[in-house]
């Protein structure tokens, strides 16, 4: 007995060894590749030390706002817990200012700040050698450098306030489908530009947009001092990011230190799934079952799937007919756009029996008819936000791309907007749970094919106008893009908003009918 005591406990001594040494082994590789990184980052921004200074500040610009921006979605995704939670001090006795900023600033002293430091110190030496001042210099570091640390320390106490026990792969995939809306449109219209060893002038714009935001802000300031140009704005907008942020960090202390800790969250791979993403109310359970359905239900995924490729397929008779290419990549995705609008025009059929469970429990229209909506905007929104941008870089002209938003916008809202009306006054059968999605039941009246055609056809009334102002703007009129833009937003905000209004009113008053219609089909 005793030497299987022994061997047991050699075993289990010898795995953690081995899980020791597999950790101390990820660790320094890790740290390696940052280092490495580092060092590449600080060389690359020493060799701009001839460049224009147009393109020492795009690249600083746009660096430094993207690492600022990555610096807040970080706690936000990972998920880690905070080692510098203010509860964890909350026995020291401190006061919550002092230790509001102990606790700022030992948040400077990390990995990542460090690497940040490194790479704005050699960013202050290339704006010193084109003639910045140093102290101006330094004060764009710093500044730069505290905006970092405090927006990372704010994004982790709102994470350990409310996202804390909801944290899940389906809201880390919300956060992930977030990132693509921001991050595939913006690599598109940067692989697009021209340079011809200049910085295009497309680009010199969107760095004066980000020089005025608390993004890039505090990195823009040697720059503008470099060129010439008013620092003046700039220096107000990066102090006062760096005043409202330590504000907003007292207030989490303060707020950290009176609010009960959550229960830790266990996780686990199976749970509640897209319920413990979505609120807890009657619209954010039905915007949860609905999800399930939508990425779980074959007949869902079948109606989703072929949108996509029939937007495709429609390329090919214009280019069989003589279009040319940058006229019919327009084509594909306003077609999406009216097809994700289109969907949920027959959502309540879908239901089968379930519908009985929101008109006996008393759900208000209103959250039907919203929760319904939830999955259409979560898929639609960032398919047509990254294929709008691909579309334009065949066409070749960027000045179309709000015209482009401007008529997916109206297809897309008005769509769901009369498909919420739709999906009460004229459901038809389909096939049920578990059967084919191409099997369709007979139908002994026209119902489900008037109801299709007349969505379909108010959609393409509402949008007309947006449609009639993007053909000018594709004729050479400039001012007909931004005016196609804000149309389309307001017609089809307005005709979502109309449709979701009264398709809650009608859900509520043809209640009996629903259900009649779910148990007969």
């Amino acid at each position: 007995m005793a030497a299987h005591v022994l061997r047991l406990r050699l075993a289990l001594l010898f795995g953690a060894l081995r899980g020791g040494v597999r950790h101390v082994v990820r660790v320094s590789a890790a740290l390696v590749v940052l280092a490495a990184a580092t060092v590449a980052a600080c060389w690359a921004l020493l060799s701009m030390r001839d460049a224009d200074p147009d393109a020492v500040l795009a690249v600083t610009v746009l660096g430094g706002s993207a690492v600022t921006l990555g610096f807040a979605l970080a706690p936000l995704i990972a998920g880690a817990d905070d080692p510098l939670d203010p509860r964890r001090f909350a026995l020291f006795g401190l006061s919550r200012g002092r230790l509001a900023g102990v606790l700022a600033g030992v948040g400077l002293i990390s990995v990542p700040m460090m690497v940040l430091s490194a790479v704005s110190v050699c960013a202050a030496i290339v704006w010193v050698d084109h003639g910045v001042p140093p102290a101006v210099a330094a004060s764009g570091i710093v500044l730069g450098i505290l905006t970092c640390s405090l927006l990372a320390r704010v994004c982790m106490a709102l994470a350990a306030l409310f996202l804390r026990d909801r944290r899940s792969r389906e809201l880390s995939g919300v956060f992930v489908l977030v990132m693509l809306v921001v991050v595939v449109p913006v690599g598109v219209f940067l692989a697009s530009l021209e340079w011809r060893r200049a910085v295009p002038p497309q680009l010199l714009e969107a760095v004066s947009a980000l020089a005025v935001t608390p993004l890039g802000a505090s990195w823009a300031l040697p720059g503008r001092v470099a060129a010439g140009a008013d620092a003046g704005l700039p220096a107000v907008v990066a102090v006062a990011t760096v005043v409202v942020l330590a504000l907003l960090w007292a207030w989490a202390v303060k707020r950290l230190l009176t609010t009960t800790e959550r229960p830790v969250a266990v996780r686990e791979r199976g749970g509640l799934g897209w319920f413990a993403v979505a609120p807890g109310t009657p619209g954010g359970a039905i915007a949860a079952r609905s999800l399930m359905y939508w990425f779980g239900d074959r007949r869902y995924v079948v109606n989703a799937l072929i949108i996509p490729v029939a937007a495709i397929v429609t390329v090919i008779p214009l280019l069989v007919a003589g279009v040319p290419l940058e006229l019919a990549a327009l084509v594909p995705v306003p077609f999406v756009a009216l097809f994700l609008g289109w969907l949920p025009h027959n959502d309540v059929a879908y239901d089968s029996t379930a519908i009985w469970m929101h008109i006996a429990s008393g759900t208000r229209g209103v959250s039907d008819r919203v929760g319904r909506l939830v999955p259409v905007l979560l898929i639609g929104v960032p398919l047509l936000a990254v294929a709008a941008p691909v579309a334009i870089t065949v066409h070749g002209r960027w000045a179309m791309l709000p015209a482009l938003a401007g008529v997916c916008a109206a297809l897309f809202l008005a769509g769901l907007g009369l498909s919420s009306i739709s999906s009460v006054v004229a459901p038809y059968a389909v096939s049920r749970p578990g059967e084919s999605p191409f099997q369709q039941p007979q139908r002994t009246t026209s119902r489900g094919a008037a109801s299709q055609g007349l969505v379909m056809l108010g959609v393409l009334v509402a949008s007309s106008p947006v449609v009639w102002w993007a053909w000018q703007a594709l004729q050479g009129d400039a001012d007909a893009a931004s005016t196609a833009l804000w149309g389309g937003l307001a017609i089809g905000g307005g005709v979502l908003v109309g449709g979701v209004v009264v398709g809650a009113v009608l859900f509520e008053r043809r209640g009996g009918r629903l259900m009649e219609f779910a148990e007969s089909t």
